[in-house]
């Protein structure tokens, strides 16, 4: 036998014996593989912060002294346009903040003030409506609403369960601690490898020339290369179209002399980047709010935003995002579903670039496999039509050929 078989064999049992290990000691292998996971958790978030502040940063870089080949120029390129992605990135964060918290804070005001009064005048209106039903009218009217006795039987409930709170307020901060812990350190792993992706490639590729075949180099490659172009394409695209929905959404609302205009813009913007889904949890909101100054404009913004999702989604989302990452409607849905489901909104946002990488490599496998068999791919703008079946000859024509 030949080296290379006796390697796929070898291969071949060892995977075997794993998956027979691994199926009988699966509980044991699923607290490995999340303390494994819980290690690597702040590379992990490294290396997804650093690939969006790359696609940053690569702009930049273009951009800083492009035609000057001095050895300042190339020294300070790196560490220069990394420090511009990330004051980027922290002065859209500040500005975000500045313009949607402020509105949330004076709409939450709005409610503490209106609530009573409206409580008050629901009352009289459900009462004077129920003068037939004097014992449902008594009830009605003995509700009171008062802020003072709600704030004191939520303290009283607080302080029976002092222990069930302190352990809540313990997981909670102890859950925001290693939140916050994660974060820091994979910003500190996302610029080690933002500054030293040159070598980090190179060194990635010597080891892989080293211990794989070409053959296998060369499908990782393209598979990588599909990935990257899907996943940047996706980014860049859905960046766009957020900045694009929020700029309609503010203009819209101004036109229509909606409150809240600057924040509801914002919150539609910033949520979009959810794929189908995100623009309404941010006009939900954003209704809400509205709801607190007139009911009749929260309705006004509930029709306006319904017509400019339709546009958004039959024009916009098409040629910005949908051209560029080339997944159809159909899958783009799933992918949001599926993924929302298993991993929340990351999983929404993650799902529509890994369905179209996937799919995108499917359909070069299957164009591959067909020029390989010599098989001609169908023309999709032509239907298909059955091969015409033949009439079978009368007897007096079959008798007439005969003579």
């Amino acid at each position: 036998m030949e080296r290379k078989e006796i390697r796929r064999y070898i291969f071949i049992a060892a995977l075997a014996v794993a998956v027979i290990v691994i199926s009988q000691n699966f509980y044991v292998f699923t607290k490995f593989l999340s303390l494994v996971l819980g290690a690597l958790k702040p590379i992990i978030t490294g290396l997804m912060i650093a690939y969006i502040f790359n696609i940053i940063m690569n702009f930049f870089e273009k951009h800083y002294f492009p035609k000057n080949d001095s050895k300042f120029a190339a020294l300070t390129r790196r560490p220069v346009c990394l420090a511009g992605a990330f004051a980027i990135t922290i002065a859209v964060i500040i500005l975000i903040m500045y313009i949607v918290v402020p509105e949330i804070a004076s709409a939450f005001g709005v409610l503490y003030d209106e609530i009573p009064p409206a409580f008050t005048k629901s009352k009289d209106f459900i009462t004077g409506k129920l003068k037939e039903y004097p014992d449902i009218q008594q009830q009605i009217s003995s509700l009171e609403f008062d802020w003072a006795k709600i704030a004191e039987k939520a303290t009283k409930l607080l302080t029976s369960g002092v222990a069930g709170i302190l352990s809540s307020a313990m997981g909670i901060i102890g859950g925001l601690t290693s939140a916050v812990t994660n974060l820091v350190l994979g910003i500190i792993f996302a610029v080690y490898f933002l500054l030293r992706k040159d070598k980090l490639f190179r060194d990635g590729n010597r080891l892989r020339r080293v211990w794989f075949s070409d053959e296998f180099n060369r499908k990782t490659s393209h598979v990588f290369h599909t990935a990257n172009d899907t996943f940047r394409s996706f980014f860049v695209g859905q960046f766009v179209e957020a900045i694009i929905l929020g700029t309609l959404c503010f203009i819209g609302m101004k036109l229509l002399k909606l409150p809240y205009a600057a924040m509801s813009g914002t919150l539609v913007g910033v949520t979009a980047f959810i794929p189908i889904v995100g623009a309404f949890i941010g006009a939900g909101i954003s209704a809400f709010i509205i709801l607190t100054v007139d009911p009749m404009k929260a309705l006004i913004f509930i029709i306006f935003l319904i017509i400019l999702q339709q546009f958004e989604g039959n024009i916009i989302y098409p040629k910005v995002v949908g051209g560029s990452v080339g997944l159809p409607s159909i899958w783009t849905l799933a992918a949001v579903t599926i993924g929302g489901g298993l991993f929340g909104i990351f999983g929404m946002i993650l799902g529509v670039p890994l369905t179209a990488t996937l799919y995108k490599l499917s359909f070069n496998a299957l164009e591959a496999r067909e020029a390989q068999e010599g098989i001609a791919p169908p023309d999709e703008d032509k239907p298909v039509k059955p091969p015409k079946q033949q009439k079978p000859a009368r007897s007096g024509q079959k008798n007439a050929k005969k003579k």
